[in-house]
């Protein structure tokens, strides 16, 4: 090769930060649709673009409504429930002679109204159909000359069948009536999340968290708490766990109900388990109103929060105020602050509003942490898994390094500052306050022994203001 002027491109010299997996999470849920890998959703999406990409489910619903309050990217496992849905009474309201049956398993919770346009028998009769309690319909539809109709997307099929007296059939279904009924979504069993939750093991991409769409209760609690453990230990996966505590059987009195909450709590012992006992009126990201756990609501506050940051903060410019145009009210209604107060103190995650401020907001984001532990808040949890994920980053290039044995002490202290480059970075942040990186001295025979470096990291954490307290009194008179 002749000689001449070379080039040779150094990169990564502005010290810009990797990727980090910051607010990014999975959903695993109940789904019509099939996939061997995560679904990838993205905040640019149209709500009409996530329903064809996770179908008319109970995931696809929780994705759009962590998109709507900030997630720009997340992960979702769709899972074929073991139980399925159902299907309620249906109830005509008008004259028609004719009937309607439903047949089939329905993908979510549905509010259904058939509504007849125009009037006559099979194939004559017109009619269209709403499966969001009359937010939206269909285009009018000629009712089948079968009588059988299917609505794409829902499981379900409609079964048109005409007055059985042959003088009545052409006023079988007349225009104005309407046939209406509620579904039940299928759920997932025990079994089918930690199932998904096993996916994650091979899964390559980074992620802070693992929202489970559905109420739940004590016993997957518990189960998921230990499936968390070993992600974590054996995968090197440090992720927290959001679940979705169920709706109150009993919306009166909730007293007794809260009572056993906390007590089902003290059976849970995770910094990494959360639960969220607040429900509420939404209006979704589709424009449909309905009444759901808001974790996936919480799911997408944590995307658009940085690690140490409360996600109930308070003043409107942080963002994460929640307007009254969007969660509509707060249920149950008698969800008062006694009830607020008993969950938060047994360590749930609840909701409240503030007299004199016109939104809601998340009270306290509480892990179901043992007493005494330090990591009591998501914003306490998340800087420690960021450590985590990120000093493991350093430390993996650092295995199979030589040491020289004539100055141990010295080399590994020279390698444990590898390890500070993304504490630098989370201290610059304000992600964390400050830290210290320490190398246990006499290490010298256990390099030889079992060939393992020992190193210690304290850090600091950011500090939160809970509460206010003022001293008010008058001052005298001045002369």
């Amino acid at each position: 090769m002749l000689r001449d002027v070379r080039h040779t491109i150094s990169d990564g010299l502005l010290g810009f930060a990797t990727s980090t997996g910051d607010g990014l999470h999975v959903k695993i849920g109940v789904s019509p649709i099939t996939a061997d890998t995560p679904i990838v959703i993205t905040g640019s999406m149209t709500a009409a673009r996530i329903k064809e990409a996770l179908g008319l489910s109970p995931l696809a619903d929780a994705a759009m409504t962590s998109v709507q309050f900030g997630a720009n990217r997340l992960f979702c496992i769709p899972v074929s429930a073991s139980t399925p849905g159902s299907t309620g009474e249906v109830t005509h309201q008008g004259s028609g002679g004719g009937s309607l049956t439903v047949e089939g398993s329905p993908t979510n919770a549905f509010s259904v109204i058939v509504k007849i346009t125009g009037q006559g028998g099979l194939n004559t009769a017109a009619f269209a159909v709403s499966i969001d309690g009359g937010f939206s319909y269909t285009d009018e539809i000629t009712v089948p000359v079968s009588g059988a109709y299917e609505i794409t997307g829902t499981g379900l099929t409609l079964k048109f069948a005409e007055a059985a007296e042959a003088e009545q059939k052409p006023s079988s279904f007349l225009a104005g009536d309407t046939y209406t009924f509620q579904t039940v979504a299928p759920t997932m069993t025990n079994g089918d999340v930690l199932a998904a939750i096993e996916k994650l093991r091979n899964f390559n991409q980074e992620f802070e968290f693992v929202h489970i769409v559905g109420g739940s209760a004590l016993a997957l609690w518990q189960a998921v708490s230990t499936a968390q453990k070993e992600l974590m230990d054996i995968y090197h996966k440090p992720a927290f766990f959001l679940l979705e505590a169920a709706y109150p059987e009993d919306s009166g009195d909730l007293t007794n109900w809260a009572l056993r909450m906390e007590a089902d709590r003290k059976k849970i012992r995770s910094t990494d388990l959360q639960v969220v006992a607040g429900w509420g009126r939404l209006v979704m990201l589709d424009g449909k109103t309905q009444i759901v756990n808001l974790a996936a609501l919480v799911s997408g506050l944590y995307a658009k929060a940085s690690v140490q940051t409360s996600i109930g903060k308070t003043r409107a410019e942080a963002g994460f105020s929640i307007e009254k145009t969007q969660l509509q009210e707060l249920l149950p209604a008698a969800m008062d602050n006694s009830i607020i107060e008993l969950l938060d103190v047994a360590g749930y995650l609840t909701f409240r509003e503030y007299d004199g401020l016109d939104y809601f907001y998340v009270y306290h984001a509480k892990m179901m942490c043992p007493d005494g532990s330090d990591y009591r808040y998501a914003e306490d949890v998340r800087p420690r898994n960021k450590i985590i994920r990120e000093t493991r980053k350093e430390g993996l290039l650092l295995l199979g390094d030589d040491i020289d044995l004539e100055d141990v002490q010295g080399e590994l202290e020279a390698k444990a500052k590898f390890l500070a480059v993304p504490l630098d970075r989370m201290v610059d942040n304000q992600e964390i306050s400050a830290y210290e990186i320490t190398v246990p001295e006499g290490q010298e025979q256990t390099i030889l022994e079992d060939e393992t470096m020992h190193v210690t990291i304290r850090y600091q954490s950011r500090g939160y203001i809970r509460e206010i307290e003022v001293d008010l009194g008058r001052a005298p008179a001045t002369t």
